[in-house]
């Protein structure tokens, strides 16, 4: 096999007179030596290009940017300039969001359980919308009004029983699920009868999300037909058909488009009374092939008639995924990027775990040594976003590259940052 394939890396890819991968104009050789590694690395054009494509086929402040996938001050900044309005899960999220500089009235509050906190910080934010999970969450609400905050714009988040070819942990449509009111067993129906009653809601409209990475257009096509005659008959001002598009992760895998997902969607979305608004979540596609993570060989362990195993400075701390849902990956050198990948390694973090793998079976050029910088492409989802401080791993620095300028969005945690949440001993 040879060059990394050229629909793994982010836009601006190119390779430079020294023979090195340049992303936005910068050598991410020097990247790494510069900024240090483990280093996640977004492209901004990139990023960009993703959310006007995105807004071009389904509407200004019509696109919601599922900040789970990647959320930092300068990514919400990024996609509210242009012109996507952003779901936040958790009081947590949205507080980076509104510290960002992003208005209340261009986020959505999503969540399966949110606490009577999280609720009541959405209400005195003035968010677009609060997306409803369960009946509990309408007693909060209830609660929340009785003691004078504001009705709430809902829309309510319905399971409309389609199954999706994905990982069951992501996997969120189906009628065996944690999230939203089933459609199957009348709990929807019970739940829109509940909120046109009731005075601490304005109902609006209704949504649903029936998985992650999904790849198969007609999974999207059934769950709109489904959606659209339950909004048609409901007569709602909007709908919301959720995110979940998936992309291509190694050399083999194909994914759709926004832009083929919109057409996808079309055909349902047409048949919509007039006059009815909708809404796409879209995370991932947004920001996934935007990024390669940058890492340092420290190790290589040769078994022979076993295997050879490749140690970096990073691993399930800066991303999970593989670990998790036995995602796979590429890899690759960018100071030679042309060069033949014909050798076989296992790749591994520094974790005290023999599951801390990052990629099980990887391909390498000849000659690779240690201090060598490593890149692993389509990193710009959840895993910068699902990092954790396991075995006290500081966290990486995220960089964003454009026009031939890195500049540092996210600091690399110190071991100062390691404790200081920690209490002092009272004596």
């Amino acid at each position: 096999m040879s060059r990394i394939a050229k629909h793994l890396l982010p836009d601006t890819a190119v390779e430079n007179k020294l023979g090195h991968l340049e992303i936005g104009g910068c050598d991410l050789v020097e990247v790494a030596e510069k900024f240090g590694t483990p280093v996640f690395v977004y492209d901004e054009e990139h990023l960009r290009s993703r959310c006007r494509e995105a807004v071009e086929v389904f509407g200004r402040n019509q696109v919601v940017y599922a900040t789970k996938a990647f959320l930092c001050g300068a990514m919400a900044r990024l996609a509210h300039e242009e012109g996507l309005m952003l779901d936040v899960a958790t009081g947590g999220e949205l507080f980076v969001a509104l510290h960002a500089g992003v208005p209340g009235s261009a986020c959505v509050l999503h969540g399966n359980n949110k606490s009577i906190e999280e609720l009541k910080m959405a209400l005195e934010a003035k968010v677009h919308h609060i997306v409803v999970d369960n009946f509990d969450e309408l007693d909060r609400l209830d609660e929340l009004h009785k003691r004078g905050l504001p009705r709430a714009r809902i829309q309510l988040r319905i399971t409309p029983g389609v199954a999706v070819h994905t990982h069951e942990f992501v996997s969120t449509g189906q009628d065996d699920s944690k999230f939203g009111f089933n459609l199957r067993n009348g709990d929807a129906q019970r739940a829109v009868d509940r909120v046109r009653s009731s005075a601490s809601v304005e109902f609006v409209g209704i949504h649903c999300h029936i998985g992650s990475n999904v790849f198969a257009a007609e999974n999207f096509e059934q769950a709109a037909e489904i959606m659209v005659n339950f909004a048609n008959q409901l007569e709602v001002a909007e709908l919301t058909l959720g995110g979940g598009l998936g992309v291509a992760y190694v050399e083999s895998e194909h994914a759709p488009t926004i832009t083929q997902w919109a057409k996808a969607l079309a055909p349902a979305t047409a048949k919509l009374r007039s006059g009815t608004k909708v809404f796409v979540e879209p995370g991932r596609a947004i920001v996934a092939s935007a990024a390669v993570t940058l890492y340092r060989i420290g190790s290589i362990k040769h078994l022979p008639g076993i295997r050879t195993y490749v140690a970096v400075d990073g691993g399930m701390s800066d991303n999970p995924r593989p670990v998790l849902y036995d995602s796979g990956y590429e890899a690759f050198l960018p100071a030679r990027i042309n060069d033949d990948r014909t050798e076989h390694a296992r790749i591994v973090g520094k974790h005290c775990e023999s599951g801390d793998v990052l990629i099980d079976d990887a391909l390498l050029p000849m000659g690779y040594k240690v201090s060598d910088i490593i890149a692993t492409p389509v990193t710009g989802a959840y895993g910068h976003s699902m990092g954790s401080n396991y075995n006290k791993v500081t966290r990486p620095p995220v960089v964003f590259v454009c026009k031939g300028s890195a500049r540092l969005v996210v600091r690399r945690e110190t071991f100062i940052d390691l404790v200081n949440l920690d209490v002092a001993d009272s004596v």
